[in-house]
């Protein structure tokens, strides 16, 4: 009685310092992005601004652009999510029908290694081909490139779920005379609904915050994404914090409504996916 009493008070400990490491990053960015530039300077420190301010926010959208960055990261985020998902689909399908055993273990085998390469490995191959097309610095190469990184893992996510699905349905499906296309998108697909938003979330979301390649292909300030442009407000003159907890708290808005409106699907997916049936 006394261990699991403490088994349980050890459980919700750890679940209040979870909670603390989550919240109080994301509440102290809200609480600078409305404070003036001389409350967040002042020592000591002031924990809540006299007068909150959003003047943070007008100069984000005044001064920087910020709407076009935003346009920019939506459009690339959501068309390479979009598509990239269309072929995890598809491959995924295929990999989880394969009859033979070891064909199906060598290209999973493959899958995971290439989620073992560093990205930046591939930066100088990349952008070299990337150069002779002249497509560096366009977001139709940020498309391209996020959509191939996304497709391993979603691939195997994917599987995962479509291997739930009894091969009993799809073989009444054939008696009633769809083909393997039709049965994907009209019979497995809605059955493992919450494991392709897991999908998608999944890929949106990574896409979204993504810096590193997206500052090597882009150049033009009409071009940047979000994380690219709140990279270039570090200047050698120092941080305007303000602009930046305004910038990220704009930028977290994405993610939240996702996970706002397709918590339900994303848990059953992650779930549904870890468990073999």
């Amino acid at each position: 009685m006394k261990k699991s009493i403490f088994i349980e008070v050890v459980k919700t400990l750890l679940r209040v310092v979870f909670f603390i490491a989550a919240v109080v990053p994301l509440a102290w960015i809200i609480i600078t992005s409305i404070k003036t530039p001389e409350e967040i300077y002042t020592f000591p420190l002031k924990y809540w601004p006299d007068i909150p301010t959003f003047n943070s926010y007008r100069e984000l959208f005044s001064y920087s652009n910020f709407g076009m960055y935003f346009k920019n990261s939506f459009l690339v985020s959501f068309f390479s999510s979009i598509v990239s998902l269309f072929i995890c689909m598809l491959s995924g399908y295929a990999l989880s029908r394969i009859d033979n055993v070891k064909t199906k273990s060598k290209m999973l085998l493959f899958l995971f290694f290439t989620q073992m390469v560093p990205s930046f490995i591939l930066m100088v191959p990349l952008y070299s081909v990337f150069s002779q097309f002249r497509l560096t610095n366009s977001l139709l190469s940020l498309m391209f490139i996020y959509t191939t990184t996304m497709i391993a893992f979603g691939t195997i996510m994917a599987k995962s779920f479509f291997d739930k699905v009894p091969y009993i349905l799809e073989e009444a499906a054939m008696l009633d005379g769809l083909n393997r296309f039709a049965i994907l998108f009209r019979i497995v697909v809605p059955l493992t609904l919450p494991g392709v938003v897991a999908i998608f979330s999944f890929s949106f979301v990574n896409i979204w915050n993504e810096l590193f390649l997206a500052v090597i292909f882009i150049s033009s300030e009409s071009k940047m994404t979000i994380p690219v442009a709140l990279n270039s407000f570090i200047s050698k003159s120092g941080v305007s914090w303000d602009v930046m907890s305004a910038g990220l708290v704009v930028a977290l808005l994405p993610t939240i409504v996702i996970f706002a409106f397709c918590q339900k699907y994303i848990i059953a997916g992650l779930t549904d996916g870890g468990v073999k049936g």
